[in-house]
């Protein structure tokens, strides 16, 4: 695991989306996995401008969710179908059959997380994979004490989590209680896995899972598992890290052509 320590939000979008624009252009196809909330809203930014300024070429690019509301109509402008499409998709130029995502409105759940797995391994497998982190360290919506091994699948929300994304809704009783996500054994799949976390809310969260034991309670410590995982945090987030100046030091000391 790599942790880069960034000034704020901003570079650490910055950093991300150039990541992303390198693989798109060795790999103009690159399935890229994207998360929704409001952390990783710099790094679609500065890919668009990337975008709109010719700097990169990403018409050829495929985009998938990591996870869906359950009982929410696609067309719900917070169903993440519609955020995704109105926050990564439009801005890219890309069109709807550059997409895919699991079926949140299905009347058999089950099978849309089943057909949802299979899709992706059927689109070669997600190249790169954009993740943030709950407050109580659940990726995608993997939350604590989520087997490590699991597949794409219906969750229940914690009050928790439930209360940190009401704020996208009218009230907290709109939230929905259930959602599809990726399972931690889906995520860890992808070929690259990029996690942003910016603001001292998350330092306890990136702490335990980048230093802590690889343990269900915290379902990001899974990335330690990986081999080509990449932590970006801006210094709130990294406040509690023990190792902070060390990944400073060797982030530095990084070799150009290794990139992210």
């Amino acid at each position: 695991m790599e942790v880069v320590i960034v000034p704020d939000a901003v570079a650490g979008g910055e950093l991300i989306a150039e990541a992303i624009a390198t693989l798109v252009r060795r790999k103009p196809d690159a399935l890229l996995g994207v998360a929704t909330g409001s952390t990783p809203l710099p790094i679609y930014e500065a890919l668009a401008a990337k975008v709109r300024s010719g700097a990169v070429d990403a018409s050829r690019a495929r985009i998938c969710q990591l996870d869906e509301y359950v009982g929410l109509p696609a067309g719900h402008p917070e169903s993440y179908r519609s955020v995704v499409l109105r926050e990564v998709v439009e801005p890219l130029g890309l069109g709807e059959q550059s997409f895919m995502g699991p079926d949140g409105a299905a009347e058999d759940v089950q099978a849309a997380c089943e057909a949802y797995d299979r899709a992706l391994r059927e689109a070669g497998g997600v190249d790169l994979q954009l993740l943030g982190i709950g407050t109580d360290g659940h990726i995608g919506f993997n939350e604590p004490c989520s087997s490590l091994a699991s597949r794409t699948r219906i969750k229940t929300l914690t009050q928790q989590t439930r209360e940190d994304n009401a704020r996208f809704f009218d009230s907290l009783d709109e939230v929905p209680h259930h959602v599809i996500t990726q399972g931690i054994g889906t995520i860890l799949e992808a070929r690259h896995l990029v996690l942003l976390a910016t603001g001292e809310g998350k330092a306890d969260a990136v702490a335990h899972a980048v230093e802590g034991p690889v343990a269900a309670l915290v379902p990001a410590s899974a990335l330690q598992l990986h081999p080509h995982a990449t932590v970006v945090v801006d210094e709130a987030a990294a406040a509690k890290l023990k190792l902070a100046d060390y990944f400073r030091a060797t982030y530095a000391a990084k070799p150009a052509w290794q990139g992210l």
